[in-house]
C-alpha cells in the first residue's frame, strides 16, 4: 500500500462530512430507528463514547477509501471514481453484512434500510470528497 499518494486533508474532510451526515441522518430518523432497533430511550446509557468511536471508524474508512480509489485509478482519483467505489464497497460489504447480521439478530428490514441508507450516504460522501480532492500533491 502506497500511503504517500493519500490526500490526508481529503481523508479528514471526508470523515468529518460523513460523520455530520450520520448525525443528521439519525436525528431525522431517530424515532423509526429506535423502534426498529428495539431500543427504549429511557433505559439507554448516555455516553459520548459511541460518537467518538464512530468518528474514529470513519477516519479509518476514509483512509481505506483513499487507498482503494487511488489504487484502482492508478493514483488519479476522480469524483466519479470515488462515487462508483463508494457504491461498490457499500454493496459488496456493508449492505450484505447488515442484511445477514440483522437477520441473525432478529431485527426487521426497517433497521437494515435505515442503517444501510446511512452507510450508503457515508461511503458516497467519502468517495466524492476523496475523488474531488484527488491525489496528494507531490512533495
Amino acid at each position: 500500500m502506497d500511503f504517500s499518494a493519500v490526500n490526508w486533508l481529503a481523508v479528514v474532510i471526508a470523515a468529518v462530512v460523513a460523520w455530520l451526515f450520520g448525525a443528521a441522518w439519525y436525528v431525522g430518523l431517530s424515532k423509526p430507528w429506535l423502534k426498529a432497533a428495539k431500543l427504549d430511550p429511557s433505559t439507554m446509557k448516555k455516553s459520548p463514547l459511541p460518537f467518538v468511536i464512530s468518528f474514529i471508524a470513519e477516519l479509518v474508512m476514509a483512509c481505506i477509501m483513499a487507498l482503494v480509489v487511488g489504487a484502482m485509478t492508478g493514483g488519479e482519483p476522480t469524483l466519479v471514481a470515488g462515487l462508483v467505489f463508494g457504491f461498490v464497497l457499500w454493496l459488496g460489504f456493508v449492505i450484505t453484512t447488515l442484511s445477514v447480521n440483522h437477520r441473525y439478530e432478529g431485527f426487521g428490514w426497517g433497521l437494515t434500510l435505515i442503517d444501510g441508507g446511512h452507510w450508503l450516504g457515508v461511503l458516497l460522501i467519502m468517495g466524492a470528497v476523496i475523488g474531488w480532492f484527488g491525489a496528494a500533491a507531490a512533495a
